[in-house]
């Protein structure tokens, strides 16, 4: 049984075929692994006699059923079924991924390290917080300087001065995510450390935190929150797409535009959600939201890669990545 151009396309869409499948086989930005999909259906369809549609899609079901396990190459070594646990399970996918508590490792990450500066602060007591409801801005000068030491922090600076908690954004993005995992909460106009979370530090240490940190990040915190740019929460639903190129190519040094462009390619969906602009066309701004939610205030704060400057330009900033060993540590997949 052969389908006509005017007959309902094979696939179960309700369209005509020469409207649906048979149109996608001609689009020039189908990915290669589609063209070969179409190119079986039309096999499947031409070289068979079928008794009926319902048998077409019995046989198409299964077609689709084995290409959905095959690796894409956009995916780069992921299958469509995997991608779809990564970005909808990534913590119930232990046939895909595997977490660990990242071991002593995650002492030297700077979210940890900031973790660890604020409970000593915190002590028993807390910090009382100013009439605002911030942290006091003597302490979050003190926590700058420790995370970033004096020269970081002569720089940084140098024309804006820390006055209030969120313009040591670090500490401010710290003690959302904080709170929002249990660990700290407000009481009498104090922040003050959650008394079961002080004895979990006291017995296993501060690092103990970090499984519930890291999870807190990806989950609850609003990563569109960082800059401001409302929309594109998929990036923070690929974040486990996103280390696992990092730990697939993060071995040697890249610049971020290298990790940007797959990202690009694997969902160029994304590009429509953005308005263009005079200044910015989407897919620039793409990349510019990307790298600067998942590099520099994800994966470098929470100390899975080296994020470093290579250019001067203000306009066309160059940063060099590379995966640091917790990322090896915490992750492991099994693809």
């Amino acid at each position: 049984m052969k389908i006509g151009r005017n007959d309902p396309c094979p696939c179960g869409s309700g369209k005509k075929y020469k409207k649906c499948c048979l149109a996608l086989e001609s689009d020039r930005g189908v990915p290669e692994e589609m063209h070969d999909l179409m190119a079986d259906i039309r096999h499947k369809i031409e070289d068979n006699e079928f008794g009926s549609l319902d048998e077409v899609n019995r046989e198409l079901d299964k077609l689709m059923a084995k290409k959905n396990q095959e690796p894409m190459t956009e995916f780069h070594g992921l299958s469509p079924e995997q991608m779809y646990q990564v970005l909808h399970f990534p913590f119930d996918s232990p046939e895909i991924v595997r977490f660990d508590d990242g071991g002593e490792l995650v002492l030297d990450t700077p979210i940890i390290r900031l973790f660890s500066f604020f409970v000593e602060a915190l002590g028993e007591k807390g910090l009382k917080l100013t009439k605002k409801g911030n942290l006091p801005p003597k302490f979050c000068r003190e926590a700058a300087l420790f995370l970033w030491g004096a020269e970081q922090y002569a720089q940084k600076t140098k024309f804006h001065s820390i006055r209030t908690e969120v313009d040591f954004f670090e500490m401010h993005i710290l003690r959302i995510v904080a709170k929002q995992a249990g660990l700290i909460r407000n009481y009498k106009g104090r922040v003050v450390l959650i008394k079961k979370v002080l004895k979990k530090i006291t017995s296993a240490g501060v690092g103990s935190c970090y499984p519930d940190l890291f999870k807190t990040y990806v989950q609850k915190f609003n990563w569109e929150y960082i800059d401001g740019f409302d929309g594109l929460p998929f990036l923070q639903e690929s974040f486990l797409f996103t280390l696992y190129l990092l730990q697939k190519y993060g071995g040697s040094v890249r610049q971020q535009t290298f990790y940007a462009d797959i990202f690009v390619k694997a969902f160029p969906q994304l590009m429509g959600e953005i308005v263009e602009t005079p200044y910015c066309i989407p897919e620039e701004r793409l990349v510019l939201v990307y790298c600067h939610r998942t590099f520099k205030y994800f994966a470098t704060f929470l100390g899975f890669i080296s994020y470093h400057s290579i250019s001067e330009s203000l306009f066309d900033r160059k940063y060099e990545v590379k995966k640091l060993p917790l990322l090896d540590q915490f992750l492991s997949f099994n693809v």
